[in-house]
């Protein structure tokens, strides 16, 4: 017998008929980048098509997102000030602060889920406190997550997301949110996330270059398969509700990992360089754009991830809601 898999590819119905692996757009989170001053708004120029975007301007992003069946959000936000402890992360008037009730006052069945980390709040970049050697202090940085998760809870988040890295952060987080009537407040912790040069276009969206240094010494050694697993199941063990693997298309083997050793939802992050080298592709015209993002989108899908979260999200549902 001759086997003719070509006869469920004849037609486009046929294809969508068997087609394995679908993206959802509830499976989709849009992520923004909310400023402080009205003067530190406006597009990004590194990442063509994406913006940063005062509270008001956010919240009617949200508004537009929503229509298209974009339903999640994640926040990044843009302080007017910075110094070394990151103070006006866990100012109970920051930036996130009022974006998070801003949006959940307009729009309250959106899911708002705030990054956690102090990158884009100290005046050194570093994700946590800095000793006098320069090295990064892990027991204080997550009393410092600590604190400004309780201002972000407080104002009304659905999801915290730390993305710092430090050791024994997601206990401390879930321990002092619960001891605060914060129970409900899920964690999608950064459990793989590589030291990685895809994330260029982003330091410069959000401000968050290192002043020295680098972030090797917390966050993952790219080569790594084995650790990653063992970060995603600590994570796990101290109470993450959502894993996350970051970057995206170069870790596809990890999401894949995590998927088969793991039965909890797993997010993976498309991150700044991703979207940034498949834009500058399509605008020389070396690459089909609608046909490259959904395969994109696809893959991620494919790989085992319950949660993708890309720029691409709004364009996206545009042509498939």
């Amino acid at each position: 017998m001759i086997h003719r898999p070509r006869r469920l590819r004849r037609t486009a119905a046929l294809r969508a008929a068997v087609r394995e692996h679908r993206v959802h757009l509830d499976s989709l989170i849009q992520p923004l980048f909310v400023v402080e001053r009205d003067r530190d708004a406006g597009p990004i120029s590194s990442m063509p098509g994406i913006a940063r975007q005062t509270v008001d301007q956010t919240v009617a992003e949200c508004r537009e997102l929503a229509s298209l069946g974009i339903n999640a959000v994640l926040l990044f936000g843009i302080p007017a000030h910075k110094d070394a402890v990151g103070s006006s992360n866990y100012a109970p008037d920051g930036v996130v602060q009022r974006a998070i009730r801003a949006i959940k006052a307009a729009l309250p069945e959106t899911t708002v889920v705030a990054d956690l980390c102090s990158c884009e709040y100290t005046d050194h970049g570093h994700c946590g406190i800095v000793d006098a050697n320069g090295d990064v202090k892990n027991d204080e940085s997550v009393a410092l997550l600590v604190k400004t998760a309780l201002t972000y809870a407080a104002c009304g988040v659905d999801v915290i997301a730390p993305s710092d890295m430090m050791d024994g952060r997601i206990e401390a987080l879930r321990s002092a949110l619960d001891a605060h009537g914060y129970e409900n407040v899920a964690l999608m912790a950064y459990s793989a996330k590589y030291a990685s040069a895809y994330y260029g276009p982003f330091r410069e969206a959000a401000g968050s270059a290192p002043a020295f240094g680098d972030r090797r010494t917390y966050q993952m050694d790219p080569p790594n398969a084995r650790e990653a697993l063992r970060e995603i199941a600590l994570d796990i063990e101290e109470g993450a509700d959502i894993v996350m693997v970051k970057p995206g298309l170069p870790y596809l083997d990890i999401v894949r990992e995590a998927r088969d050793a793991f039965d909890v939802p797993i997010a993976v992050y498309n991150v700044s360089g991703e979207y940034s080298m498949l834009m500058a592709a399509i605008a020389n015209g070396w690459m089909d754009g609608e046909r490259a993002i959904d395969e994109t989108l696809a893959c991620f899908v494919r790989a085992g991830a319950d949660i993708v979260i890309t720029y691409f999200a709004k364009d996206y549902a545009r042509r498939h809601k």
